[in-house]
C-alpha cells in the first residue's frame, strides 16, 4: 500500500494552496471578522496619529544607530529567519515531525506575508520612511517598492513567530517567539527605518498569515488517502480511499 496526503502530495502544491487560501480569505470572512479587521485598522490609524512622531523622536534621542546587539536582533526579521527555518528543517530530517511542519509552514507563511502581501501594500501605499524626514503622512503610491508601510522585517518576524507559537503548547516558547518578534519591530524603529504604525501593521499581517497557514495545513495534513488494490467482478485495478 502506498500513502500520500490529499492536495499536499508536493510541497510546492501545498504552498500554492496556502497562497490561494490566504489571499481569498476576506471573501470568506463573516461580520465578526470584518468588524475585527475594522478595529485593527482603526488601531493602526490611531497609532499613526498618536504614537508615530513621539516614538520617532524618542528613538532618535537615544539611538546612535550602530548598536551591534540591536542590529543582530533586527536580522531575525531577515536573513536570520532563514537560519531559524533551516534549524527546524534539519530537526525534521532527524525525525521530529513538529519541527518539519514548522519549517514547511514557516517558509510558506514567509513567502506569503513577506514575499507577496507586504511588498504589494508597500507599493500601493508608498509611505516615506521616517529617515527621509518628510513627516508621518507623506505618501507616493506606486513609486517606491521599498516604502515604509508596513514593516517587512516585522512582518517576517511575526509570521515565523506565529507559526512556531501555533505548533507548540509550551507558553515559554510562545512568549519567547513573540517577544523576539516584537524586538525586531523595536529595532526597526531604533534604526529610524519605520514608524510605530508600520511596525504594528507588519505584526498584524505576519501573525494573521502565520496562523492562517498553520490552521489550513493542519486540515490538509489530516486528509490522508490510500491507494489500494481492487479485485472485483473479474477485474483488477486500484482503489483510492481516504478521509475527506
Amino acid at each position: 500500500m502506498c500513502t500520500a496526503h490529499a492536495e499536499t502530495s508536493s510541497y510546492p502544491g501545498m504552498v500554492m494552496d496556502d497562497i490561494q487560501h490566504v489571499i481569498s480569505a476576506p471573501a470568506r470572512w463573516d461580520d465578526d471578522s470584518w468588524q475585527q479587521a475594522g478595529f485593527w485598522s482603526l488601531g493602526i490609524l490611531g497609532t499613526a496619529v498618536l504614537v508615530d512622531k513621539p516614538l520617532q523622536n524618542e528613538m532618535r534621542r537615544h539611538a546612535p544607530n550602530n548598536n551591534a546587539s540591536i542590529l543582530q536582533v533586527e536580522r531575525l526579521g531577515a536573513q536570520y529567519s532563514v537560519v531559524v527555518l533551516g534549524g527546524f528543517y534539519i530537526a525534521g530530517i532527524a525525525g521530529n515531525e513538529t519541527s518539519s511542519e514548522v519549517a514547511q509552514d514557516g517558509l510558506a507563511a514567509s513567502l506569503i506575508a513577506s514575499g507577496l502581501i507586504s511588498p504589494a501594500i508597500k507599493l500601493v501605499v508608498g509611505r516615506s520612511r521616517p529617515r527621509n524626514n518628510q513627516g508621518i503622512a507623506h505618501f507616493q503610491p506606486f513609486t517606491d517598492p521599498n516604502a515604509s508601510f508596513p514593516s517587512g522585517h516585522t512582518t517576517e518576524a511575526f509570521a515565523l513567530a506565529s507559526v512556531i507559537a501555533e505548533h507548540y503548547d509550551d507558553r515559554r516558547i510562545k512568549y519567547s517567539a513573540y517577544t523576539l518578534a516584537g524586538m525586531v519591530g523595536m529595532a526597526r524603529s531604533y534604526h529610524d527605518a519605520h514608524f510605530a504604525s508600520d511596525i504594528l501593521a507588519g505584526a498584524l499581517i505576519g501573525t494573521w498569515v502565520g496562523k492562517s497557514v498553520v490552521s489550513h495545513n493542519q486540515q490538509l495534513r489530516g486528509k490522508q488517502v490510500a491507494l489500494l488494490p481492487d479485485v472485483s467482478s473479474g477485474t483488477i485495478g486500484m482503489r483510492l480511499t481516504g478521509n475527506f
